[in-house]
């Protein structure tokens, strides 16, 4: 409930601090006396938007600050979620300052308007004439009957379960499109992937065929430059090997003098072991050179074709094109496994509409045993207000597409008199018949759901007399559970309450000013007063307003 609303600087209040009790409160006040900017206040604590019109001084920065007692509304874990201090008593304060920039706070903990209106939901429901226009919307007539047929624990469940199916409804779209997708390519990455198959790729191939390539391409100079080589090297008189023997065999002779002697010996020795195999390798390679112009011609086609595969995939190496050659293969084979990804998905997705249509189907099955007990609460209060003939029809008709809340549709249907025929509530209704009935609407969810503060901004617009006054017993009622406010012009409704505010303005030098005073007992009896006659309150108005109190 709402225990202390706090305002300064906004609109034509400059100073207000008023403490609200629980039951029902009255709020009655002259036409722009301000009743308008007490809603607009609590409005921005509700997170609606501001600008520096708010601001009565333009230097000034405006704070509304209001005490809500919430321990009886469930939202310790709205708290946690949103990473804020729970109280008992919470505290929201909203500043607009100068500049036009607007700072929000619960329980001293900034927070963004997105919190700060999800939060209001949860404590003040405002409603005035305008509200009405919510029973013309079809999940605001899903709410009530939902309330009525006690659907909230399964409306949870079915949502949860929603939103797996949607999910695997994704993920299998998702998949039939990679796969779609993949069918596209796949005649040509297998065609890519057969060419670079075909080339029978290996890793450090090139650079051996280049290899080959310049040897085969070089034969006869090869051989001269080689031949020359050996021939210098195995010259029988004075060959470089018969040399270096001869200068390892006199070095010998003296290698046993010293030890420098002896490391010029090893080290010819070493170098002539060298020389042996060098010589014995050049050999080997002089007689394996071969003119063959076939096998330069099969090189230079395997180099040829590497070259052009290089360029066709834009790539240099070798290693490129088997990394390619990889990827192919496993595009072709995705094809493959996203058969077996779709054929388990497709299960899944049937296993899961089946949970989620047997959840809509309990949830519908209890709205249609509802509809009969909604239906008689409603018209029972409606006779009260003096509509003894008016009926109700709820279609409620069920669909194959999947709501928020389930898978029906809803029709509200309505006649105000005997003898016409139904039509839809927002065609057929009257602004005076859909307040009173959506009053009708709020009693009954007062009984099956823990509304938050209800504000009754002249609901009364329209009636007057008898009908007004059991207005008045319905929100008496109401008050029994939960926090009500009426602002309102009626003095028959402004008798019922427990307490009474009067909204007024006055003029402190040379401005004007809107304030709010809680009445005493005498205080009130005046206000009704002059709610009966005017300004002139004459002795029987008095007398009246005293009865109505009594």
């Amino acid at each position: 409930m709402l225990q202390t609303l706090q305002i300064k600087n906004f609109a034509l209040i400059e100073q207000l601090h008023i403490d609200f009790s629980d039951k029902l409160s009255i709020i009655t006040g002259e036409t722009g006396a301000g009743k308008s900017i007490l809603l607009g206040a609590l409005g921005l604590v509700l997170g609606n938007r501001a600008d520096l019109t708010s601001l009565k001084d333009k230097t000034q920065k405006c704070i509304i600050e209001a005490h809500f007692n919430i321990e009886a509304y469930n939202l310790v874990s709205f708290f946690s979620e949103k990473d804020l201090d729970y109280e008992d008593v919470t505290i929201i304060r909203r500043e607009i300052l100068p500049s036009g920039k607007s700072r929000a706070f619960i329980n001293d903990s900034p927070v963004n308007l997105q919190v700060l209106q999800r939060l209001g939901t949860f404590l003040i429901d405002i409603h005035s004439q305008q509200q009405t226009r919510e029973l013309s919307d079809e999940h605001y007539q899903m709410h009530i009957l939902d309330a009525v047929a006690g659907t909230a624990t399964n409306v949870e469940g079915y949502q949860k379960q929603l939103k797996k199916f949607k999910l695997l409804q994704a993920d299998l779209a998702n998949a039939q499109q990679q796969k779609a997708d993949l069918m596209k390519e796949r005649d040509y990455n297998s065609f890519l992937l057969e060419e670079l198959l075909s080339a029978n790729l290996k890793e450090g191939e090139q650079a051996e065929l280049e290899s080959e390539l310049e040897k085969l391409s070089n034969v006869e100079f090869i051989k001269e430059s080689l031949g020359g080589a050996l021939a210098i090297t195995n010259e029988e008189q004075v060959g470089a090997l018969q040399s270096l023997k001869e200068i390892k065999g006199t070095l010998q002779k003296v290698s046993a003098i010293s030890d420098e002697y002896n490391q010029f010996f090893e080290r010819v020795s070493s170098i002539l072991i060298e020389f042996d195999d060098v010589a014995d390798e050049l050999s080997q390679s002089f007689e394996s050179l071969v003119d063959d112009p076939e096998q330069l011609e099969i090189v230079n086609q395997k180099l040829q074709l590497l070259y052009t595969l290089q360029k066709k995939h834009n790539v240099g190496t070798v290693e490129e094109l088997i990394t390619i050659q990889n990827e192919l293969e496993g595009k072709v084979l995705q094809s493959d496994e996203l058969e077996s990804i779709i054929e388990k998905l497709t299960i899944s997705v049937g296993k899961s509409k089946e949970a989620t249509d047997k959840i809509a189907a309990t949830i519908s099955k209890k709205r249609n045993a509802a509809i009969s007990v909604l239906t008689d609460k409603i018209t029972t209060i409606l006779v009260k207000l003096g509509m003894p003939n008016a009926r109700f029809q709820f279609e409620l008709t069920p669909s194959d597409s999947y709501f928020a809340t389930g898978k029906d549709t809803m029709s509200l249907l309505f006649s105000a008199n005997k003898g016409t025929d139904f039509g839809l509530l927002k065609k057929v209704a009257s602004g005076g018949e859909m307040s009173r009935i959506m009053l009708s609407v709020k009693a009954v969810l007062a009984n099956y759901s823990k509304l938050p503060t209800i504000i009754f901004d002249e609901i009364d617009t329209g009636v007057s007399g008898e009908i007004s006054n059991k207005m008045g017993d319905i929100m008496k009622v109401m008050s029994t559970d939960m926090q009500v406010f009426a602002i309102t012009h009626l003095p028959q409704i402004a008798a019922k309450g427990n307490q009474h505010y009067k909204v007024f303005k006055s003029t402190q030098g040379e401005t004007t000013v809107s304030e709010l005073k809680l009445l005493s007992k005498e205080g009130r009896v005046k206000e009704i007063a002059e709610m009966l006659s005017g300004k002139d309150i004459s002795d029987s108005a008095l007398n009246h307003a005293r009865a109505l109190l009594d």
